[in-house]
């Protein structure tokens, strides 16, 4: 086993590292940017070094700047964690060029698998069934709509070397071909610096089953079962669970003797995760099950498989890095239980799911057996230069039913403030009767999303919450009641409390008993309540007529902090509503900012390239006379 271990990432899987590491009693090394100077993961380590800038590309992509940290620190391995460098070949093959232990496959495996196009002509020769598409070199755009045509709409234009969503599109008709191309074409360009692409069949039942693999160098392989990660939105997993809902032994055996399969096809080593696609529109048949693409690396959704099989996927990676034998084999290998994992974002679902940075001034993640992998703290904050994930909630329980529920409670348990984030939205899908039932697919959330993010509406017992948090704020020791601004006595087993949140405002009568069911915390000059993952700011009460809103004035304002990648738009240009007008990228996703109404642009303010903060005015629309 090695000695010390430097990990080329960041944030919650730094710090799952870590904790393995230390368990085995091997040092561990972090690195941090400029913007991760007080983050979780350098806490933890056992040494630290500064290597760049926030910018991931002047930091976490500069391989020179890793491997000078582990000579720095005497570093006797590198673990890349997953995303940044994690299934670069160049990257692996000079971890190894400088004598170190590069905790992964060989660079030839990732070279082979890394492209979709050339991974799935592999695949083809090894046996192991692709989807239908097009995988071709002739990137002419005119061609790549032709065989668009001859495959079928609705079909998904990918990236080539695209992975967690990114450089992807679906496209339901002929006529929106083009501008897809061109967006999904530009994603890949800026995420993997490679815009060809690869088209492939839409299947219209999708179900998304990845087998967790594992080879050692000494010809060993053996698989550790499935993962369903069929809820998505916009290709990016929310929710993943192992098994698979659905799956039978017949089933199972297939996939997963596929995948392994798969993995001597390329001479592997290491953790790796072999993704599927499956029709599930007469269930789980093993002859609808196509390879999609294969993931050189550890998966941000590796926990459930740990939980399910009893297996510490990180110690595995440390001890084949290391030389040694799979600590077990296929036959030792059995599924106990059901387990699952939540995404926790920070980001908006009530604003089309926007990015949301900003401090952690409060932050409180569930307790009673539940599982939280995390790279942030409460007084920590969430930058604008990395993916939005902030934690992972993660469950096990005898059955997929109450996993389900000990999920969803889960979520209704998160308190996050002022950052945003997807908790109630969370919450509300693992507890949805269609996905208790396990009838889901890639196209759940889309199909109930207006159940998973209804329109914002505050309870009686969140102002009741609020009330009671107020009244207790102003209470005295010796006088139960005090004197306080905006409290009435109403009756002698009652007061009555004027709280407001936002424009809404209520006097509430309240007892002893009243308003105790949701927590609440005091952050500055505000009163936050928490109910079920939602999260509610309550001020001292203003009159209501200040809280009014004037008429929409035509100002396009920047949703969150981010880079503007196109302007589509002149001055002065005439605009119909909904029309396009500014595509913003923050946080590796696009967003493109589009017309409140019919009119005319002025005061275009910022151009392509430009960086702008949360609420800047980017140009203003005029109503026409």
């Amino acid at each position: 086993m090695m000695d010390s271990l430097l990990i080329a990432n960041r944030g919650e899987i730094a710090c799952r590292i870590i904790r393995t590491a230390r368990s085995l009693g091997v040092r561990s090394i972090a690195v941090y940017s400029e913007a991760d100077r007080s983050g979780l993961h350098v806490r933890l380590a056992d040494e630290a070094v500064l290597i760049g800038p926030a910018a991931a590309a002047e930091s976490y992509l500069r391989p020179e700047k890793l491997l000078a940290a582990a000579a720095q620190t005497g570093a006797r391995a590198i673990h890349p964690g997953y995303g940044f460098l994690s299934e670069n070949p160049e990257f692996a093959a000079a971890v190894k060029g400088a004598g170190l232990i590069w905790v992964g496959p060989p660079a030839s495996a990732i070279r082979a698998m890394g492209l979709k196009d050339a991974a799935k002509k592999l695949m083809t020769k090894a046996g192991v069934p692709v989807t239908p598409g097009y995988l071709g070199d002739d990137q002419d755009a005119t061609r790549l709509q032709k065989e668009a045509a001859a495959i079928g709409f609705p079909v998904l234009i990918k990236a080539v070397a695209g992975g967690g969503g990114k450089g992807m599109r679906k496209v339901e008709r002929g006529a929106d071909f083009a501008a897809a191309l061109t967006s999904c074409r530009r994603e890949a360009a800026a995420s993997f610096g490679d815009e060809r692409v690869l088209i492939e069949k839409y299947v219209t039942s999708p179900r998304h089953i990845e087998v967790q693999v594992f080879a050692d160098s000494h010809g060993n392989a053996v698989h550790l079962f499935e993962r369903d990660c069929s809820l998505q939105r916009r290709h990016q997993k929310v929710i993943e669970e192992a098994p698979a809902p659905g799956m039978d032994a017949a089933t199972r055996e297939a996939v997963c003797g596929a995948a392994v399969k798969a993995a001597l096809a390329v001479g592997y080593e290491g953790a790796g995760t072999i993704e599927f696609i499956a029709d599930a529109s007469e269930g789980l048949r093993a002859d609808r099950i196509w390879f999609m693409e294969m993931n050189t690396r550890l998966q941000v959704e590796h926990p459930v498989t740990e939980l399910i099989t009893g297996v510490d996927l990180v110690e595995w990676q440390l001890r084949v890095a290391s030389g040694e034998r799979l600590p077990a084999g296929q036959d030792e290998l059995m599924i106990r239980g059901h387990a699952m994992e939540a995404r926790l974002y920070a980001e908006n679902p009530a604003t089309g799911f926007l990015p949301s940075t900003g401090p952690l001034t409060h932050f409180r993640m569930p307790g009673g057996g539940v599982r939280v992998d995390t790279g942030v703290e409460q007084g920590g904050a969430v930058t604008p230069f990395y993916d939005p994930m902030i934690a992972k909630l993660i469950v096990a329980a005898p059955t997929r039913q109450a996993a389900a529920a000990k999920l969803a409670a889960a979520c209704a348990e998160v308190e996050v403030w002022p950052v945003k984030t997807n908790a109630a939205f969370l919450a509300r899908a693992a507890s949805h009767a269609e996905f208790v039932a396990g009838h889901i697919d890639t196209g759940f959330i889309e199909k109930h999303i207006a159940e998973l993010v209804p329109a914002a509406e505050i309870s009686e017992d969140v102002f009741a919450a609020a009330a009671r948090a107020r009244l207790d704020a102003y209470r005295e020791p010796a006088t139960p009641w005090g004197a306080a601004n905006g409290l009435r006595l109403n009756a002698a087993a009652k007061i009555q409390v004027d709280v407001q949140c936002g424009a809404e405002r209520q006097i509430v009568s309240l007892d002893e008993t009243s308003g105790r069911s949701l927590r609440s915390a005091k952050v500055g000059a505000e009163t936050i309540v928490f109910e079920r993952g939602n999260a509610f700011a309550f001020s001292e009460p203003q009159s209501l007529a200040a809280g009014a809103g004037a008429a929409a004035d035509g100002a396009i304002r920047a949703p969150m902090p981010g880079r503007i990648i196109a302007v589509k738009i002149a001055d002065g240009a005439a605009v119909v509503k909904g029309q396009a007008l500014i595509t913003m990228e923050a946080m590796k996703m696009e967003h493109t900012l589009t017309a409140p109404f019919d009119g005319h642009a002025a005061d275009l303010a910022h151009k392509t390239g430009d960086q702008v903060s949360e609420g800047t005015v980017l140009l203003r629309i005029t109503r026409e006379k």
